[in-house]
């Protein structure tokens, strides 16, 4: 592909960055205060740096070594009858933009209103009652996805080392010092140490089979694999040497930003007498009830939401910059051209998506509105089969196996074939087996 990144450090940050999104904040919290704390984060790491990072390296192979799009990669590695991975990918990355793009206009939404001082209430049912007003109502949720949308094309049109590299080493670096800044006032209030306690002791009495399963998925979902993003990206690099490398830092950042979440979460909740709660009545309901009883809890609020919307853009990037790249190769069209294109049939199907949530509630399939139909065909099918698809692959596969870098050998290869051939889609099966029957 003709652009690349200027430096290796560029695409880490863009590929954490992808796989840093908002979930990470308000389910990994969630989830882990369910499940035993210090257990629930055992088992996740576990999964992440052995699944998560097997199938994270098999995409960035597959992109280095072919310096294609997802689509083109399995074309030029497989043949013209694997290019049905590549599309299953950026047709999945299409439908989670189209939803993802709506929740974070919900960042921007919240973002003004704590700046205004909308948010300064102690009455956790107050704010409830906001926040369904809010995704309700038939006009500023959509104005903010198109603004999110807007954001986003913005800095896809740049281009990669303008435009996504250069974003995402203002933002990266910007997120964690906020979430570090958060931790810090968080663990300083009465109180906090019980959140500690919460989250890093391991208590695995507490800990489900249905946790098990959610810690695989988290794992699974959190590094932003089963898309085929890594592989556009990995695209841009000059060359396939230290690869390994990358996919291992792009795990530890992802799992960092995880630890730091649970870290800035459970010690500000615990000092506050509050639960965590699941999905986004954690990050828009309860967590402006924390920020409005500390003194400058309005720059606080600010300042979360703030990182909420970072969270959001460098994902919704990815999944844009992914899209566009196929869309280019398809059809031969410029950066400029597939990048309004592309986001303009986002803005068009986030409208109906928004209004799911209140005009178009009644509008169902099977039970679920159009957002949980969204979410349900690619969290439950389309990314598992795509992650199963590249462990049997580069598991039984020749022709990728010659792709392998030289200097993944011994252990290191053995490891990596367990993982592909046996251990990796055995795992993502069960995900895929608990989504169409849970």
């Amino acid at each position: 592909m003709s652009q690349q990144w200027t430096s290796r450090i560029g695409h880490i940050l863009a590929a954490a960055g992808s796989a840093i999104g908002i979930g990470a904040i308000w389910k990994f919290s969630y989830v882990a205060a369910s499940n035993g704390g210090g257990a629930f984060l055992i088992v996740f790491l576990l999964f992440s740096f052995v699944i998560g990072l097997a199938v994270l390296l098999a995409e960035n192979i597959l992109g280095s070594s072919t310096h294609a799009e997802a689509v083109n990669a399995f074309k030029k590695m497989m043949g013209r009858n694997w290019v049905i991975i590549g599309v299953i990918g950026v047709f999945s990355s299409w439908c989670i933009y189209s939803f993802y793009s709506v929740v974070g206009g919900w960042t921007i939404g919240y973002t003004v209103m704590a700046a205004t001082g909308q948010l300064n209430i102690t009455d956790s049912a107050e704010l409830t009652g906001i926040f369904t007003r809010f995704i309700s109502d038939p006009l500023w949720p959509i104005l903010a996805h198109l603004t999110f949308a807007g954001l986003t094309c913005f800095v896809v049109l740049a281009g990669v080392q303008r435009g996504l590299e250069k974003a995402v080493k203002i933002m990266m670096p910007l997120l964690f010092i906020i979430m570090i800044l958060l931790i810090i006032v968080g663990i300083s209030l009465p109180g906090s140490s019980e959140g500690l306690k919460l989250f890093l002791y391991p208590d695995f009495s507490k800990l489900t089979p249905q946790g098990v399963l959610d810690a695989l998925g988290l794992a699974f979902f959190s590094l932003s694999i089963g898309l085929g993003i890594h592989i556009t990206y990995s695209a841009y690099l000059a060359d396939n040497k230290g690869i390994a490398n990358s996919s291992m830092w792009v795990v530890i950042l992802s799992c960092m930003v995880c630890v730091l979440a649970g870290l800035m979460i459970f010690p500000a909740l615990s000092a506050a007498g509050l639960e965590p709660n699941a999905g986004p009545g954690l990050t828009f309901m309860t967590m402006p009830v924390y920020f409005a009883n500390l003194p400058g809890g309005n720059i606080l609020a600010v300042t979360f939401f703030v990182l909420l919307l970072m969270a959001a853009l460098t994902s919704a990037i990815s999944l844009l910059e992914h899209i566009v790249a196929y869309v280019q190769m398809r059809f031969q069209w410029t950066r400029r051209r597939a990048g309004l294109v592309v986001t303009a049939s986002i803005m068009l199907m986030g409208i109906p998506v928004s209004l799911s949530f209140g005009p178009m509630s009644d509008v169902t399939l099977g039970g679920k509105t159009i957002f949980d139909v969204l979410d349900y065909l690619t969290s439950n099918i389309l990314m598992p089969l795509f992650g199963i698809a590249m462990c049997l692959i580069f598991g039984w596969s020749r022709r990728a196996n010659a792709f392998i870098p030289e200097n993944i050998t011994g252990l290191k290869r053995q490891s990596l074939l367990l993982v592909w051939r046996y251990i990796g889609p055995i795992c993502i099966g069960i995900i895929l087996v608990h989504g169409l029957i849970g």
